[in-house]
């Protein structure tokens, strides 16, 4: 059975989606995602409303307001690290401090799912919570499980915010 891999990643928001404070995420969410969704690889999106401007932040974790998800799937480890390390991604990453509290627990997980499954946001937490519980395992991971990952060694930024 063919497999896809599906990553998850959240964040808290420093400010509510239309404070200033986070105006220049929230007005680059579009053209970021859009890119994404352009990129060799990519399989499927999470969507929010639809609304310009908006991403998915209209899917609140826990019913705030200012926790944000991304919730996608690709058809490889290679495909997800050319868009998240080799685009203007990137960019946005390095300066996620600006607009996302620093987390004191786990943010991140990717896992393997069969193709053509669209993973539930409530699926993708239950995963992040056993990997928060258990570390990384096959069940659910981080960059450095992956022996296949090799951008995220040298392109990767420090442990930080969202």
């Amino acid at each position: 059975m063919k497999m896809h891999l599906a990553e998850l990643n959240i964040g808290r928001l420093l400010a509510p989606t239309d404070d200033p404070r986070v105006k220049e995420f929230m007005d680059n969410l579009d053209r970021i995602n859009g890119l994404g969704k352009r990129m060799p690889g990519f399989v499927w999106m999470m969507e929010g409303s639809g609304e310009p401007g908006t991403g998915n932040t209209e899917a609140k974790i826990g019913g705030d307001p200012q926790f944000v998800s991304n919730l996608t799937v690709w058809e490889d480890v290679e495909s997800l690290e050319r868009f998240v390390w080799g685009t203007v991604h990137r960019k946005f990453y390095e300066r996620r401090e600006e607009w996302f509290e620093v987390l004191g627990k786990m943010h991140f997980v990717m896992w393997w799912v069969p193709a053509g499954h669209k993973p539930t946001l409530e699926e993708a937490l239950a995963k992040l919570e056993h990997r928060e519980r258990n570390g990384d395992s096959d069940e659910a991971f981080g960059w450095s499980w992956l022996k296949e990952a090799k951008m995220h060694k040298t392109h990767s930024c420090r442990p930080s915010a969202a």
